[in-house]
């Protein structure tokens, strides 16, 4: 792969500057006409209940996943989360205790860090699929791509996808690491060539997580790539979603960008461990 002429291709034309205010502007003229029930309900829907803590327990995922498996019971016309995420020890306690029609999400290839070998990622993945698995979320690796290895970063994505096969792969660029505006382009539109079904901004473990300008970059290149090829990429921001205010946000800036046709739960999501 040529990664000039790929981004080349995808050519990033905003400063940091330029794209806080554009994402500003979204906030400021859209959020209100979004933060209303109708709003809410959609956000719902999108959720990715996640719990990716070290003392998780079977105990903990059955509780969770009952509380699923009980919401058409006890909120009746309210729609129901997405999908569970969970780590991949776990994946099969989701998916036994889960209704059917909830996705099980595995972190997987080392999560958060991705700090191990490619042979280890692809067995993981590979393992948590066979346990129950319906979606992978990975990180790309961070260290290669601020040193410019672009090519490894590609290959181990392909090479994960295919270990994925039909099931999504969501890619995680770990935003708050990549520090500018345009590096942030380049990593969505290098996930994105390499087989991304979904690019993500955060696992949620560094200090700077989703935020709305990374995501106004994200799906800006989201719209290019599929303006370009065809192929449509869902969105995910992950990482201190805590309010209905930070949901709204983001599924804002979603529709303004991409447009009414990322507003389902197939292409589009909300990591987050309390806002349902």
């Amino acid at each position: 792969m040529n990664f000039n002429e790929l981004f080349a291709a995808y050519p990033f034309t905003m400063s940091d500057a330029e794209v806080a205010r554009a994402t500003k502007e979204i906030i400021d003229n859209h959020f209100a006409e979004n933060n209303n029930r109708e709003g809410w309900m959609e956000c719902l829907h999108q959720i990715d209940l996640t719990t990716l803590n070290g003392e998780d327990t079977v105990a903990k995922v059955e509780g969770m996943a009952k509380k699923v498996s009980e919401f058409e019971k006890n909120f009746p016309g309210v729609p129901n989360v997405a999908a569970m995420c969970v780590y991949p020890a776990l994946a099969n306690v989701a998916r036994q205790n889960l209704p059917a029609g909830i996705g099980v999400a595995c972190v997987s290839a080392g999560f958060p860090a991705s700090q191990t070998f490619i042979e280890v990622k692809v067995a993981e993945t590979a393992l948590a699929l066979k346990a129950g698995a319906t979606e992978i979320d990975i990180v790309i690796s961070i260290g290669k791509f601020l040193e410019g290895r672009y090519q490894e970063v590609f290959d181990e994505i392909s090479e994960l996808k295919a270990t994925c096969g039909e099931h999504h792969l969501k890619v995680i660029l770990e935003t708050g690491a990549l520090t500018t505006a345009e590096n942030i382009w380049k990593a969505s539109i290098l996930a994105m060539a390499a087989g991304a079904d979904f690019i993500k901004t955060s696992t949620g473990k560094e200090k700077i997580a989703a935020t709305p300008e990374a995501a106004y970059v994200m799906c800006q290149a989201i719209k290019e790539y599929y303006d370009a090829t065809g192929i449509q990429i869902g969105f995910k921001p992950a990482g201190g979603i805590n309010s209905v205010m930070d949901a709204v946000t983001y599924y804002t800036i979603v529709k303004e960008v991409l447009g009414e046709k990322w507003l389902t739960n197939q292409w589009f999501r909300l990591g987050t461990s309390r806002l349902a």
